[in-house]
């Protein structure tokens, strides 16, 4: 679907911002995929979030994630006792990430390996895992802004990752 590309011809007036254009127009930056997720109450639990920022804090070591207030997984994943696992997902894994967020939620752990650190569920062969807990809450418009501090990571050095970018998964390749 194409949005007609428009140009600001007054940069300091206030704009109103139509969400569909919106939406189209952040597609246009790339984004890392994650699955995030913890065993509660016995059950594995996780959402796929393309809203994860890296590289907030060294000191104390902080990332971010954004979930929106209708999400019907994110109360589950709050009451695992605060650790959550993140796990960033490679190339070639673009079939888990749509097994994990699909509406059938009986499925979505069916033949996906992964461990349990603590309640951290963290999913077999990605690119790189962070072992997390919930260190701040902001409310951000028809979102939360979950502050989570890294416990513990791990990641394979040249791994590719999985993008999403202008609604479609795809990979990066190297520039010459």
């Amino acid at each position: 679907m194409s949005v007609p590309a428009r140009t600001l011809e007054n940069p300091t007036a206030a704009s109103r911002v139509d969400s569909f254009a919106l939406r189209h127009a952040l597609a246009q930056f790339p984004q890392g995929v994650v699955a995030v997720g913890a065993e509660v109450d016995g059950t594995p639990e996780a959402i796929i979030a393309s809203t994860f920022t890296v590289g907030v804090s060294l000191a104390p070591p902080l990332v971010t994630l954004a979930v929106q207030h209708d999400s019907s997984t994110w109360p589950k994943l709050e009451r695992s006792g605060g650790e959550l696992g993140i796990s960033v997902l490679g190339r070639d894994q673009n079939g888990l990430c749509r097994q994990i967020a699909s509406k059938d939620r009986a499925n979505r752990f069916t033949g996906v390996d992964y461990q349990l650190h603590g309640s951290a569920l963290l999913l077999d062969g990605v690119p790189m895992w962070l072992r997390t807990r919930i260190y701040d809450r902001v409310r951000a418009g028809d979102h939360d802004i979950i502050v989570l501090e890294i416990l513990d990571l791990g990641f394979t050095e040249g791994a590719p990752g999985l993008v999403f970018h202008q609604h479609e998964f795809k990979t990066l390749t190297t520039l010459s």
